[in-house]
């Protein structure tokens, strides 16, 4: 609950950042009723993933790290060893879980505040008629795109929960042990949110145009 405001925040100020900064080349060329196709479509399928899932790292994907990398040097995942219980099963598995799952729902958080601030910069601020925004807006979002939107973040969800867990248990000792493994899984988490939203692009725009040849073109 608490990182629900972290991602509405983002979200909501990723739209923002959109339109404020396309909105000069747009009006340029007349096509500022436009912008809610280019906005949403942004959001949706890139900028709400990835910088929710880099927000949650740096929150969620850290204290993991940190809290592990206590018990380690307290000795309490040890201790959990003697008393015959598996420390990964018992410490790692619900958190990768709850990173799997709960992050594609705050990714949808993040989408939806983001296309509301784009909404917000373009009727409120620049004047655009509401009527003809979302008149263009709409058919730029497709099922495949909220699909795709979801699919992202629960791959980056996993790589979150395996990065940060194993980063607490292989903390060294003391308080710059602590320190360093909350450093290093979120830097190391941030560098996979990347790399697997590069492949992953790829791969599910290969996807599509697989199931959809005839559309390919059509995407956006």
């Amino acid at each position: 609950m608490r990182s629900i405001p972290v991602v509405a925040v983002t979200g909501l100020f990723i739209g923002m950042v959109l339109a404020v900064q396309a909105y000069g080349q747009f009006a340029a060329m007349g096509l500022q009723t436009r912008l809610g196709g280019i906005i949403n479509v942004s959001v949706v399928r890139e900028l709400g993933p990835v910088l929710a899932a880099t927000m949650l790292a740096g929150r969620v994907g850290g204290a993991m790290a940190a809290e592990l990398a206590t018990m380690r040097i307290t000795e309490q995942i040890d201790a959990l060893a003697c008393l015959g219980v598996n420390p990964v099963h018992y410490l790692a598995v619900p958190r990768f879980l709850a990173c799997v799952l709960l992050i594609p729902l705050l990714t949808t958080v993040a989408n939806f505040m983001g296309v509301l601030g784009g909404v917000l910069i373009c009727t409120q601020v620049y004047g655009i008629d509401a009527h003809h925004y979302w008149a263009n807006a709409e058919g730029y979002i497709r099922l495949w795109d909220l699909v795709t939107g979801l699919i992202k973040p629960t791959f980056f969800g996993a790589a979150i929960g395996v990065i940060s867990c194993h980063r607490g248990f292989a903390a060294g000792s003391g308080a710059e042990g602590v320190g360093r493994a909350a450093t290093e899984a979120f830097v190391h988490s941030f560098i996979a949110i990347l790399v697997l939203d590069f492949f992953l692009a790829m791969f599910l725009n290969d996807l599509h145009d697989l199931l959809w040849p005839s559309s390919g073109a059509k995407m956006f």
